[in-house]
């Protein structure tokens, strides 16, 4: 289940090791099917399209429905190394101005242009998939970026997708504490002082769980 969540507004919250962490994507079983073959993404994933990760399970299921939407039937977690993760972080730029990152919005909107990575913080999701007072972290990849995380950062792919239908199930039943047992344990994710400040992430707790 989803744990260490505090007051903090813009935090990473992820599944992660020593060396990795685990993100999510959706698609349909065309792109699926081979990715889950070859341990990566493969034709007729396109490398020229900006690919969006999401290390939020629960804001996965609100963007794909628990697998249910076109196009987005079959969801993968994918493991990728964390200092791929953080590369992508420090090279970002957000997709939408912030006066307090930026000094003004001609400098964002050159970094937009020429970035590879674009993130952007939406409103993290309930085990009802509601709007919570906090964020979650979206990650847009292109170019570079996604060359190294197709080449370089992805360790494993496995299939969540009976996972995601499996907690839609036992909330249809009106079984939530059913269903948020079954979530993967996200925690506060320890960014670098210096990722942190690129994205406009709040401070990591000093002590984390």
């Amino acid at each position: 289940m989803i744990s260490c969540v505090d007051a903090r507004h813009r935090q990473v919250r992820a599944r992660y090791t020593a060396d990795t962490v685990t993100v999510y994507q959706a698609y349909p079983a065309e792109i699926a099917v081979p990715a889950l073959a070859n341990g990566r993404f493969v034709a007729p994933f396109k490398r020229d399209r900006m690919t969006w990760i999401k290390p939020s399970f629960l804001w996965m299921m609100y963007r794909c429905g628990w697998a249910s939407k076109p196009g987005q039937e079959r969801v993968l977690a994918v493991e990728i190394r964390r200092s791929g993760f953080e590369w992508a972080l420090a090279a970002a730029c957000l997709s939408h101005f912030d006066r307090s990152l930026y000094p003004d919005r001609d400098t964002w909107a050159q970094l937009l242009r020429t970035s590879p990575v674009r993130v952007q913080w939406d409103p993290e999701r309930s085990l009802r998939l509601g709007p919570l007072p906090y964020r979650s972290l979206q990650v847009g990849l292109s170019g570079e970026a996604v060359d190294r995380y197709v080449d370089e950062w992805t360790v494993a792919i496995t299939e969540v997708t009976g996972l995601a239908h499996a907690v839609r199930d036992r909330l249809s039943a009106g079984d939530d504490a059913g269903a948020g047992a079954l979530l993967p344990a996200e925690r506060v994710y320890p960014l670098p002082a210096g990722v942190a400040a690129v994205i406009g992430a709040d401070p990591t707790p000093a002590a984390t769980c």
